[in-house]
């Protein structure tokens, strides 16, 4: 069941949670290529469960959850500070990787597409090759 606050409350806490990444937290361990992807913030206001996305390979992506998780306590007053909420919630960072999950399959997709269509241009030129020397 949705609940009509707990959504705007995610919302409010996207976008106030991406400001931040871009301009406050100064960790060089955070990947710039970092954007926050879901908030999912419990119906009792207690945890704010934040999927980020990381473009890079698998030790950039690493130091960046290190990096957001050793700064969840700033990240948290910010957040008191700018969402006036009476319970702020506990932050918790999850890596979420559907985007290039996506971007996987959909370059498998186009392969297996550019194969099918050379096939399909080899089947047909065979059979130009039979039209011509009368084998029909």
């Amino acid at each position: 069941m949705s609940y009509p606050r707990v959504n705007r409350v995610n919302e409010e806490y996207k976008k106030a949670i991406s400001q931040l990444l871009r301009t406050e937290l100064k960790d060089p361990r955070i990947s710039s290529m970092t954007s926050v992807v879901s908030v999912d913030v419990t119906r009792d206001f207690s945890y704010a469960y934040i999927y980020v996305s990381v473009l890079g390979s698998k030790e950039e992506k690493e130091s960046t959850i290190e990096g957001l998780e050793k700064s969840a306590g700033f990240v948290r007053r910010e957040m008191g500070r700018k969402v006036s909420l009476r319970h702020t919630p506990e932050v918790i960072f999850k890596l979420d990787e559907s985007i290039e999950y996506g971007v996987n399959m959909a370059q498998k997709i186009e392969e297996l597409n550019q194969n099918k269509s050379s096939e399909n241009k080899k089947v047909s030129m065979d059979e130009d090759d039979n039209n011509e020397s009368g084998l029909e």
